[in-house]
């Protein structure tokens, strides 16, 4: 019988925290659970919850995981408490670790994460930084899993800005062997360490990294069409001047046909329908968005069953 193992790195802050064995471990539990083949219980265990950005599918998807999972979680407002008022982050992860059994951690700054991490005696879990988000990528990857079943043969194509969700894609792809493609307008691409990381694990084909400014060459034969807001939380003075920048590289049915024929696209949502991709797009027989949304649930329990076993 399939059971969780227990992950060789204590925390989830990157996608690279994980080998390929524990990624593919993770997505074989997640499609059990999501199945309704397995059940895993951890009464009695705490998940923290501490979100300095605003969410809705991170927070109710491990909210609802944990759960599942027999339970609770405590969700840590920085504004109803210590933390908004200042309180050095080595007082606060030390503190939770004595209450808590796992914190889930949604931030701006990779270097908070780790300090977090570093002061804290139970698993920290990266629910979203500027740098990373590893849970979607877990998410995005489970998803094409049940459309492709492998990742041998796939081509991911991804569209927009070189953010937080572009640089997780590029490492989680490189440890599963797929094609991932990255399209943006020059001086937007993907964080120089997080593509030089994936060439390491890809050197034995260096092919299956592509950084390109063109979204029409970036889409042929992809399987796989990504995209996500043009401008991240903390970018609301710049979402003038990306428009304009990013005109070209919404996907829309004219860049969909020169996709796969059975092409699928998926956004980590909240989409700006209309702009980054169209209204159509979002709701057509290609989309696998909702279902991508529903895989947050599935991965994150998952991952916390590894963390917590």
């Amino acid at each position: 019988m399939l059971k969780p193992k227990k992950l060789v790195n204590n925390n989830f802050l990157s996608s690279l925290d994980m080998s390929t064995k524990e990624v593919n471990h993770i997505l074989e539990l997640a499609k059990n659970l999501k199945h309704k083949v397995l059940n895993i219980e951890y009464k009695n265990k705490v998940l923290g919850l501490i979100f300095d950005k605003s969410s809705t599918r991170t927070r109710v998807s491990f909210q609802v995981a944990m759960s599942r999972l027999g339970g609770t979680s405590i969700d840590l407002n920085p504004t109803t408490s210590q933390i908004g008022r200042g309180e050095p982050i080595k007082d606060t992860a030390r503190v939770l670790s004595k209450y808590c059994d796992v914190l889930a951690i949604r931030t701006f700054n990779q270097t908070d994460l780790e300090e977090y991490a570093r002061w804290s005696s139970k698993p920290v879990i990266n629910a979203l930084t500027d740098l990373e988000h590893p849970c979607q990528a877990l998410a995005d990857f489970m998803t094409i899993k049940e459309e492709f079943n492998n990742f041998e043969d796939v081509v991911l194509t991804f569209i927009g800005d070189g953010n937080n969700v572009a640089n997780s894609l590029i490492l989680c792809g490189a440890l599963l062997g797929a094609e991932v493609r990255i399209a943006c307008p020059l001086g937007y691409e993907p964080n120089p360490l997080v593509i030089e990381k994936a060439k390491m694990i890809n050197k034995k084909n260096k092919n299956l990294l592509k950084i390109t400014n063109d979204p029409i060459s970036a889409v042929s034969g992809a399987n796989v069409l990504y995209t996500d807001v043009w401008s991240s939380m903390g970018e609301e003075s710049k979402i003038e001047e990306k428009d304009a920048l990013f005109k070209g590289f919404t996907i829309d049915y004219d860049l969909l046909r020169k996709a796969d024929e059975d092409a699928i696209v998926l956004h980590c949502l909240p989409a700006y329908r209309n702009k980054e991709i169209t209204d159509k797009v979002i709701d057509s027989r290609n989309s696998r968005i909702f279902a991508q949304a529903e895989n947050r649930l599935h991965v994150q329990q998952a991952l916390l069953s590894c963390l917590l076993c």
